[in-house]
């Protein structure tokens, strides 16, 4: 990774709300930044819980910088802050957009264990198996020489909003988090915290049958675990979208209700 600099508006944030409570971890998604989930980061905050939100490696910057990124760079990222929070939090909820939402699951699989993890919060996760032809069509374009293809960004149905992303998908970093998330598209039985899940209707980037397959299996299909939450007005980056403010406030309805 470079020293190329950050973006304005992609810098991570922090929040420290004093006594030890309830911290909340906030994960961007692929090409993206914190930015797209700023909003609800800035609610938690405001509802006097802490805050970690980190720029993972590689966004933020400049395509060249995430090239040289992959999924064990962002897992890595994601449990570390979860352990700065874990540093003055008692309770903890994970919450994420996209990869944010496969960096969430994972973040759960990883810290199961910890008594502190409370919840789960995914918005249009990455979080089923990839087709087949889909991995070998970027092993292709890889094996051909094609290090970039068009971006995947700003996936919002409000015209007056756009998403800081980058304008191009780098290819080898998309492989690792399709290897990556058919690693752990088995295992969601394994959670049982509960599950804060919105899926946008009409979604360009991650279909919503990757949510199905989460609210299926999730708790070894215990129902019960999972709020499934269907946005009809939002396309993928929904954070941002006409249902952001819905977000935000199931977000923190939730955090209130497991953290209790």
């Amino acid at each position: 990774m470079s020293d190329a600099p950050i973006l304005d508006g992609c810098e991570p944030f922090t929040h420290d709300a004093g006594d030890v409570g309830t911290g909340v971890l906030v994960l961007h998604g692929f090409t993206g930044n914190p930015s797209s989930m700023r909003l609800q980061a800035h609610g938690i905050a405001e509802a006097g819980h802490h805050v970690e939100q980190p720029r993972l490696p590689g966004h933020g910057t400049s395509v060249d910088d995430m090239l040289t990124t992959d999924w064990s760079h962002w897992s890595g990222e994601a449990l570390a802050a979860y352990d700065r929070l874990a540093e003055r939090s008692d309770r903890i909820v994970i919450s994420g957009l996209s990869m944010g939402g496969t960096l969430t699951l994972f973040t759960g699989l990883e810290r199961a264990a910890d008594g502190r993890l409370c919840g789960l919060v995914c918005v249009n996760p990455a979080a089923a198996h990839e087709a087949p032809d889909r991995r070998q069509m970027l092993v292709d374009l890889l094996g051909a020489g094609t290090t970039v293809i068009p971006g995947i960004g700003s996936d919002i149905a409000d015209p007056d909003v756009a998403e800081i992303a980058y304008d191009g998908t780098p290819v080898a970093p998309l492989l690792s988090l399709i290897d990556a998330k058919s690693q752990i598209a088995d295992r969601y039985g394994e959670l049982v915290v509960p599950l804060l899940l919105f899926t946008s209707q009409d979604d360009h980037v991650v279909p919503p049958d990757q949510s199905e397959h989460l609210a299926a299996t999730y708790g070894a299909g215990d129902g019960a675990l999972v709020d499934h939450v269907w946005l009809e007005r939002s396309y993928h980056v929904a954070t941002q979208d006409y249902d952001r403010d819905l977000i935000t406030k199931r977000m923190l309805e939730f955090v209130g209700r497991v953290t209790e």
